[in-house]
């Protein structure tokens, strides 16, 4: 029996992975099963340690393997096809750590202000305030429907199909007000409507338009992104002192140890302060 073509369905039917996850464990897992010589069924901890060490592969691409074996393995021990499960231990091997690329405070309201001299500034203006006030994804963002609007906390679909709530400051929800109030009796689902067979606004109109804000800013454009906002919004919550697992949860991120990075982009003084003294701090360092 083909055992990793069954945990891909049970991925699929039971937590609603999206067909780009299905298709990384897939090539992931094979791949692993594979280069490890007896197969991932006879593999032990020092074989998976190891298969992962030799990986010439990013940081990212490598904690997304590891992610796929754990799932794998988990699997297999639920479903009592092994009796040890050699990803307990895991230590993923040292590797050097791109940090998310930043704005600061001010370039954010350089970017925001700069809305209102483009075409469709009010709708520009709302998705951009959105997106800084509650780390939406740039999917999750173009594709809201009406109904995820609370008044002042939006309910996201992310990623697996899991629901989360995320606030909204004041100044966010004025915008997507007034956003509102022009786009009016539209009978698109949508709370920012497109013209195209998506119906919303895709990523690429969004990109686009925001580099031109860049640029009206007298900001870099290679330096704006929708990822940048999202990014941004991380990293300057956590300088203001918030929690980290309120962050992970406003993010979406399934793993504390995927918004431990944003440890990383603070001054000195502050991340001393979150590795010092934050519970969280350490408790990703055997999971990333």
């Amino acid at each position: 029996m083909n055992y990793i073509d069954v945990f891909l369905e049970s991925l699929a039917a039971e937590r609603g992975r999206s067909q780009t996850t299905l298709a990384s464990y897939a090539s992931d897992l094979r791949h692993a099963d594979e280069s490890i010589p007896g197969g991932l069924l006879g593999a032990s901890a020092s074989d998976v340690q190891k298969y992962l060490s030799n990986l010439n592969e990013c940081a990212t691409s490598i904690a997304r393997h590891a992610s796929a074996l754990r799932g794998y393995y988990k699997f297999l021990m639920l479903e009592k096809i092994i009796q040890q499960n050699p990803t307990a231990n895991l230590e993923l091997p040292k590797r050097s750590q791109t940090l998310p690329k930043l704005l600061s405070v001010d370039e954010i309201e350089l970017l925001i202000s700069s809305a209102g001299d483009v075409h469709n500034a009010t709708r520009l203006r709302a998705m951009m305030e959105l997106v800084y006030a509650s780390g939406l994804r740039v999917s999750e963002l173009c594709e809201l429907p009406m109904t995820a609007n609370l008044g002042d906390k939006l309910l996201i679909h992310g990623k697996g199909a899991k629901e989360r709530l995320v606030p909204m400051h004041e100044r966010a929800q004025y915008a997507l007000r007034k956003w509102l109030e022009i786009r009016g009796d539209n009978k698109s689902k949508y709370i920012f409507p497109g013209s195209g067979k998506t119906g919303h606004i895709t990523r690429d109109g969004f990109f686009k338009i925001l580099k031109k804000c860049a640029v009206l800013a007298g900001i870099n454009p290679a330096r704006v992104s929708p990822h940048v906002l999202r990014h941004s919004f991380a990293s300057h919550l956590l300088a203001g002192g918030a929690n980290l697992r309120a962050i992970q949860t406003m993010l979406g991120h399934e793993d504390i140890s995927t918004t431990q990075i944003y440890t990383h982009v603070l001054p000195d003084k502050l991340r001393q302060t979150v590795q010092q003294h934050h519970p969280l701090a350490h408790t990703g360092e055997n999971n990333k």
